[in-house]
């Protein structure tokens, strides 16, 4: 055979392109069912029934992929191989949101620097250009999305408006309205003044502002006194209609049902009892304002009262208020409302406070609550049906913890405002008529079936981005067509996604998967947590902290950056993360290049052989023990989805196991056997090497893939064949590539506890070698001797059969078995064994022992320290982390002067 040449250096930018071009023209992101895959287990042929099916989170289409993204796809991306590769019938389909408000901002800032405005341009022009810049962005989605190496089936992609999901937000919305669950109604919704549209309770971000709390006097109006009130809106009490209190707060019960009269305006309000006021809060009065916030306008639905609205659709004070207000922002009338107050002697004081302000999610401007008229989705019987769902254990949530979240917003849900007043989107498919007939209607209707006018007009509004969303798990396999995708994949497996949007995207598809199909969408529900600085800040422009996932792999390539995140994704907790945290995931790629690299470089003149389980060595035995328990840990973190345990593992077994111990010691073979031994060496070398790949795969898919390419895949299947080995792997599997290979499974066979607790024995006496070594500041090239004290019938007795092993590893000249300690030596203990580094010519003992003093004095200077900061006012204010990280540097130090002391007594 001849020597098979990697690079020299690990550069990802010669083959990653490469390499998904070749998977993606080749087919290999299809699921295994479509006639045309080359996907190995044909289900059809093999009886396997099993199914992986997984939608995407859409992201927006004007948008571009942050960390976030490389997150979600990463983690969806390595579970879609790992299912693959399992022989499941896999399908990742992928696809974009039409995103109306975020699109629309786009063209209309496009317009506005032309001096234009959509209304300049009238509807159909306006939806061109916005088709037009949907177009160019979905590009640069695609081509990121593939640079991140996204074996997704592009053939399958879906867009939340293209004609069959417009088809299917059509009939939801009708079907909605015949079951009475879709309504339009006068009602307070969140109004963005910028965007001029309402807006969903989810695309509110509250952040906390710098405002103030006013305390001003409404008087009573029989003039026997005046009451006291605060507010955060002085401007807005031209809409009052009561002030309420507490029904059991004993302080105001007399004074229940009187006349107030409102500052200025003199207009004559009542005085109430309600629930809803905290009577500890304040005062204990509350005015309502029915029109300008959520709670007043419950409040006011429960006691009749008028509503006043007080703003324009672009946010000034409208003609509800006197004059001289009429036209100003809020902020402007305010200033004035108070100066006013103050001039009348009704304003008491402003108190300075931090307060939640809703702002949109979109462009931040303040959003308003606005009496307006829109359509709404009853909530509540679909929530009680996502509720029994879970209950019911057909949803589970990995980690479970984010099963109270789900039952808590379920339970206390609101009915969902689901027109937009833009034009980029599903128009809503309701028609009016002179008559007063409203048409709700799958098809355009010609004529009023009321009174037969053909004068119709189509509301002008739009649906809410994620009323198309919610639909996403079975719109995007056909829905409500009965195809042959939604028979097959439907209802699909898992949904992997943020926690930031569990409220509004994953409740909402449960409830429509249920209401629409009778089934849940999805069955695993992995919430993982966001992308954060070092700093635990969220990434965004505004802190200027956000890192760009194609920079990332340009850097360092794709496959650091899916190990790095694969490898920091512990359930439950979010990610911090700098550019320098990609190189881990570089460092294990450079390891797998240089590993293959090494041995694959030495295979000139060897020839691959049969190899049987009467073949292996004990050394063999238990590396392949090893590379089992690797398998069968990443496969059980993988089905629960803890991305983490997984790459630990893997990590652990490739760098550590396989490179650091098993292949330095088969260099033993290599150098002392005759040409038989080697061939056999080398070609269970090869067989192990091959079997890794698979392993890593899910992780690492360039790199494996390009290593996977290069190797004698046909001879080591024949050689396996030969050894009667076909229950591993068979000649089949290298008709293709590696995305296409068998996963690696657990067997029973491979496991020998007897040979893995000698072989942890033999690392046990190196590794506390190495260290003794270490502690002793001993080159490691410089060669030493060592005795060894092994205790009769341990596992510690087979360091006498692999002294060239313990030799090689430990960089030892000579190994002497003994039965006391000698003189002048230093040791160490271990399970069966006391290992003793003899301090003889090799080593300068004087040096040793004034190199021992010296970091002695070093480490009592740290003790010393520490201790004065524990025994201070350290210990009783800092954080109790950090005191306790500080005791942990104290109980070091300590350990390191006891352990050099007696090194030196020991001498």
């Amino acid at each position: 055979m001849k020597a098979i040449e990697l690079e020299k250096a690990y550069d990802p930018k010669t083959f990653e392109d490469r390499i998904y071009n070749e998977w993606e023209s080749k087919g290999y992101f299809k699921p295994a069912s479509d006639k045309d895959s080359p996907v190995h287990c044909q289900c059809e042929a093999c009886g396997k029934t099993d199914t992986y099916a997984v939608v995407i989170p859409p992201p927006n289409v004007t948008g571009v992929l942050h960390m976030g993204h490389g997150l979600n796809n990463t983690l969806q991306d390595i579970v879609v191989r790992y299912h693959r590769m399992k022989g499941d019938n896999t399908l990742w389909l992928t696809g974009t949101d039409h995103a109306g408000i975020a699109t629309q901002n786009v063209v209309e800032r496009q317009l506005k620097k032309e001096g234009k405005s959509r209304n300049d341009l009238g509807r159909e022009k306006f939806l061109e250009r916005t088709w037009e810049v949907k177009n160019a962005h979905h590009d640069i989605i695609v081509k990121q999305q593939k640079k991140l190496g996204n074996s997704t089936d592009w053939d399958r992609e879906r867009f939340t408006y293209d004609e069959g999901l417009s088809k299917a937000v059509r009939d939801v919305f009708v079907t909605l309205y015949e079951r009475g669950l879709m309504y339009k109604g006068n009602r307070l919704v969140n109004w963005c003044p910028r965007c001029g549209t309402a807006l969903a309770d989810d695309e509110v971000d509250h952040e906390d502002t710098q405002g103030a709390m006013y305390h001003i006097y409404y008087e009573y109006a029989d003039g026997t006194g005046k009451i006291e009130v605060a507010t955060t809106r002085p401007e807005t009490f031209f809409g009052d209609t009561a002030v309420a209190v507490n029904p059991t707060d004993e302080r105001y019960t007399s004074i229940v049902g009187k006349k107030l009269k409102l500052p200025i305006t003199g207009k004559e309000i009542e005085i109430i009892a309600d629930e809803y006021v905290d009577k500890e809060f304040g005062t204990g009065m509350v005015k309502i304002t029915p029109a300008h916030d959520p709670n007043d306008w419950e409040v006011g639905q429960r006691h009749n009262l008028e509503v006043i609205n007080l703003l324009t659709p672009d946010g000034r004070m409208n003609e509800n208020v006197p004059e001289k207000y009429r036209g100003l922002k809020p902020e402007e009338a305010r200033k004035l409302v108070i100066e006013d107050l103050t001039e009348a002697g009704l304003f008491k004081e402003e108190e300075k406070m931090t307060h939640s302000v809703g702002k949109c999610y979109r462009c931040k401007t303040v959003v308003e609550p606005y009496l307006s008229a829109q359509w709404f989705v009853k909530m509540k019987p679909m929530a009680d049906k996502a509720l029994d769902a879970w209950r019911k254990g057909d949803i589970v949530f990995y980690p479970r913890k984010w099963e109270n979240t789900y039952s808590h917003w379920l339970e206390n849900i609101r009915d969902w405002c689901v027109s937009r007043q833009i034009w980029w989107g599903h128009r809503i498919p309701a028609w009016y008529c002179e008559c007063g007939q409203t048409i709700v209607s799958r098809e355009d209707p010609s004529c009023c079936p009321k009174c037969g006018s053909k004068n119709l007009t189509q509301d002008p509004d739009v649906l809410d981005t994620w009323f198309s969303s919610w639909l996403w798990p079975f719109s995007t396999l056909g829905w409500p067509q009965n195809t042959e995708d939604l028979e097959k994949f439907y209802p699909t497996t898992a949904l992997v996604t943020a926690y930031d949007i569990i409220f509004f995207w994953v409740s909402r598809m449960i409830m429509a998967g249920l209401e629409f199909t009778g089934k849940a969408p999805f069955r695993d529900i992995y919430i993982h947590g966001l992308v954060r600085d070092k700093q635990g800040r969220k990434m965004s422009k505004s802190l200027g902290n956000g890192m760009d996932p194609l920079e990332i792999i340009d850097m360092y390539g794709a496959d650091a950056l899916k190990f790095t995140l694969g490898f920091m994704c512990a359930q439950g907790q979010d990610i911090l993360i700098d550019k320098d945290s990609f190189k881990l995931g570089s460092r294990f790629c450079n390891k797998v290049w240089n590993a293959n690299r090494y041995l694959l470089g030495n295979l000139e003149g060897r020839n691959l052989v049969a190899v049987t389980d009467a073949d292996l060595t004990e050394l063999d035995k238990w590396i392949y023990s090893r590379l089992n328990f690797a398998a069968k840990t990443a496969r059980e973190a993988l089905e629960g989805y803890r991305y983490n345990d997984a790459a630990s593992a893997l990590m652990e077994f490739f760098w550590n196991e396989f490179c650091d111990w098993y292949v330095e010691a088969t260099k033993l073979n290599f150098w002392n056997g005759d040409d038989k031994e080697k061939d056999r060496q080398a070609s269970v070398l090869l067989n192990i090497l091959e079997e890794s790949l698979r392993l890593l795969h899910p992780y690492l898919p360039f790199v494996t893939e390009e290593i996977y390419g290069k190797l004698p895949l046909a001879e080591i299947a024949e050689s396996r064949k030969k050894a009667g080995d076909n229950k591993i792997v068979s000649t089949s599997t290298y008709n293709g590539m590696l995305i296409n290979a068998p996963y690696p499974e657990y067997s029973e066979g491979r496991e020998n506890a007897e040979v893995a607790k000698r072989f942890e024995a033999l690392k046990d006496l190196i590794q506390k070698v190495r260290a003794l070594r270490a502690d002793c500041g001993i080159d490691p090239a410089n060669k030493i001797n060592l005795a060894v004290i092994v205790t009769k019938g341990s596992d510690a007795e087979v360091c006498k059969e692999k002294v060239d092993m313990i030799k090689l590893l430990a960089g030892l000249s000579n190994v002497e078995f003994v039965e006391a300690k000698p003189a002048s030596s230093i040791g160490t203990v271990g399970t069966g064994f006391e290992a003793f580094i003899l301090i003889d010519e090799n080593i300068n003992k004087d040096q040793l022992i004034a190199r021992f003093k010296k970091t002695i004095e070093t480490e009592k200077g740290y003790a010393a320290k520490s201790q004065a900061k524990l025994g201070g006012s350290f210990a009783q204010h800092a954080p109790a982390e950090v005191v306790q990280a500080e005791k942990d540097k104290l109980d070091e130090s300590l350990r390191m002067i006891e352990k050099l002391e007696s090194y030196i007594a020991s001498l």
